[in-house]
């Protein structure tokens, strides 16, 4: 199904006879009811490789995205500034892509953890959005931002980088025992994405 988004807010269309079909077919012929609340794109961050220190050794990550006012641009493989610390685990298709995290997992673990200190970007998502459930997001989907599509290529897959990002060892599995990884998400058509108060 293709979603569009306008002044900021995915909008859950009608379905054509074709991804109607395609939606019967992959979810094995049971056709789920669109998401009934409005997703809202609140950050677009990004951010290159870079060598930290951790444990006392040397390791590379580009786990250290962080929000950006200006338009980017959404290429084949990545967002205009951001790049893969770990290209043999994360880069290459699917994986190069722009990956996506709710604004509600932030709120639900800074209550577990008994923080205060997140910021957009924490979780080294590329796409910080409102709404838009890990549960009711499918492989295939897609959804137009602005002028950019990007479709859903499968489930973030994240490492021990992201518990060094949020000092909490445990937070892939974490992310991972709740189903709340986030998702990965290709652009097939290149343009330039902003966050929602400039769309």
């Amino acid at each position: 199904m293709i979603h569009s988004i306008y002044n900021g807010y995915w909008f859950w269309g009608r379905p054509s006879g074709a991804d109607l079909w395609h939606d019967l077919n992959k979810r094995n012929q049971h056709w789920r009811a669109p998401i009934p609340a409005l997703a809202r794109l609140l950050s677009v961050n990004v951010g290159l490789p870079r060598d930290i220190n951790w444990k006392g050794r040397t390791v590379r990550t580009g786990n250290l995205e962080g929000p950006r006012a200006r338009p980017l641009h959404a290429g084949s493989l990545n967002l205009a500034g951001d790049g893969q610390g770990d290209l043999a685990g994360h880069g290459g298709e699917p994986a190069a892509r722009s990956s996506c995290t709710r604004i509600e997992s932030y709120r639900y673990w800074e209550k577990q953890l008994g923080r205060s200190d997140f910021v957009l970007g924490q979780f080294g998502e590329n796409l910080t959005v409102e709404e838009l459930p890990d549960d009711e997001v499918c492989i295939g989907d897609q959804y137009e931002i602005g002028n950019a599509l990007f479709e859903v290529t499968q489930p973030r897959v994240t490492c021990y980088r992201l518990g060094i990002r949020m000092n909490e060892p445990r937070m892939p599995a974490l992310l991972t025992s709740r189903r709340t990884p986030g998702f990965y998400s290709a652009s097939y058509v290149k343009a330039r994405l902003a966050r929602a108060t400039q769309l």
